[in-house]
């Protein structure tokens, strides 16, 4: 078994509870990192998971996606990485929202979800 991890995936989404967040969107940022009880054998892409399928299918989800919570779409992430392959166990997301409307000062909001 090995993992699979993509960093900062960037997306423009239109997720959040307010209708600003609906309406104007805001930059997310995403990582996964995607457990696969495989062996390479030979070189051959066949005989493994190809990291290649994650950024387009996240893309999809996020482009579609006007959910509330950002844990809600973690979940949809998590199931749509799982439904690649067979040979995908544990996946772990963690989402950030980098412009919030809310009062404070810092960088942004991070969930990590693990299913």
């Amino acid at each position: 078994m090995y993992t699979i991890r993509i960093k900062n995936m960037a997306f423009h989404s239109h997720i959040g509870v307010l209708k600003e967040e609906k309406k104007v969107g805001q930059t997310i940022e995403i990582d996964i990192d995607v457990a696969v009880d495989a062996i390479p054998k030979d070189d051959a892409l066949s005989t493994t998971v190809s990291y290649g399928d994650f950024y387009p299918t996240i893309k999809q989800i996020v482009d579609r996606s006007r959910v509330d919570l950002i844990e809600t779409l973690a979940q949809e992430v998590i199931l749509a990485i799982k439904n690649i392959d067979d040979r995908i166990q544990p996946v772990t997301v963690r989402i950030r929202k980098l412009n919030l409307p809310v009062d404070g000062v810092f960088d942004h909001v991070e969930i990590e979800m693990k299913q």
